[in-house]
């Protein structure tokens, strides 16, 4: 069974860092993009990075460029998202997603994870 695992959410003060693991188990992770997308209560669901399958290609939503940095380590079946400079604004559930391409449609990816509770607050 293909699954996706979030996990290293948590409360962070403003100005804070917080690292995000996406860990794929039931399937090879190099094969896949993985996308980040973050969702605030009565928000949509929006992209914030990711990563092709080798890793050679990033994107960031311009919200977070400069502080969000996303990598990837297929050995481990894992992708990061490393997060400094908090702020209030990025509280949201972060969800990683696998397909084969990286996308900012969400509705375009195939496989998702339940997703992990990220709170900036002080």
């Amino acid at each position: 069974q293909l699954q996706l695992v979030e996990s290293g959410g948590g409360l962070v003060q403003p100005g804070g860092s917080l690292r995000l693991s996406c860990a794929a188990s039931g399937f090879t992770l190099d094969y896949y993009a993985i996308g980040w997308f973050r969702q605030a209560p009565g928000k949509e669901r929006e992209g914030v990075s990711c990563i092709s399958r080798s890793g050679g290609t990033t994107n960031y939503a311009d919200s977070v460029k400069g502080r969000f940095t996303i990598s990837r380590d297929n050995a481990k079946n894992t992708v990061y998202l490393q997060m400094n400079s908090l702020k209030p604004e990025d509280t949201a559930v972060y969800y990683c997603a696998a397909d084969h391409l990286c996308w900012w449609d969400p509705s375009k990816y195939d496989y998702w994870g339940q997703g992990t509770q990220v709170t900036v607050s002080s």
